[in-house]
């Protein structure tokens, strides 16, 4: 009896390890972050207006207190069209939020959030399952203050080496 549950260890520390976001104070973190992003909202003058030229094919996307999963980016006419691979995606009302890097101009990555998108918001685009389509838009955030290294904004997708 004792030798099974020494041979069940490995399989359990390997569940409950390995993914920070999984733990109580990256849950705190992420929860805190997305709080200071939805302050800094109140002020339009970090707003994307359009569409950033340069945006990966795939990013990282999360509903606000979960984990996260990827999307993938088209773009066309109507803007960008992102298709969240996941689960918990919000029902109506929601918005999807593209954060923009804003020191370095670059797209890190997507937050959903519940409530209805802000007014005065240029829409980028649209984040989408196949049974629910919310309206995305833009925010230019100062990177370092939202993405700690014990604890990042998005976890790396799978196959992604790089990180955010």
């Amino acid at each position: 009896m004792m030798t099974r549950r020494l041979a069940a260890l490995p399989l359990v520390l390997l569940a409950c390890g390995g993914n920070p976001e999984n733990t109580a104070s990256c849950g705190f973190a992420s929860i805190a972050a997305a709080s200071m992003v939805m302050q800094s909202m109140q002020d339009l003058s970090h707003a994307v207006a359009t569409a950033p030229a340069s945006v990966p094919g795939e990013l990282p996307a999360k509903v606000v207190g979960r984990g996260t999963v990827r999307t993938t980016v088209t773009s066309g006419p109507q803007g960008l069209t992102l298709r969240y691979e996941g689960e918990g995606f919000p029902t109506i009302p929601g918005f999807g939020l593209l954060l923009v890097d804003d020191s370095l101009e670059v797209v890190r990555g997507v937050l959903i959030y519940e409530p209805e998108a802000p007014p005065g918001y240029a829409k980028l685009g649209t984040i989408a399952t196949a049974a629910t389509t919310l309206p995305l838009i833009g925010l230019r955030v100062h990177w370092p203050s939202l993405n700690a290294p014990r604890c990042p904004m998005f976890q790396p997708l799978a196959g992604d080496s790089a990180g955010s």
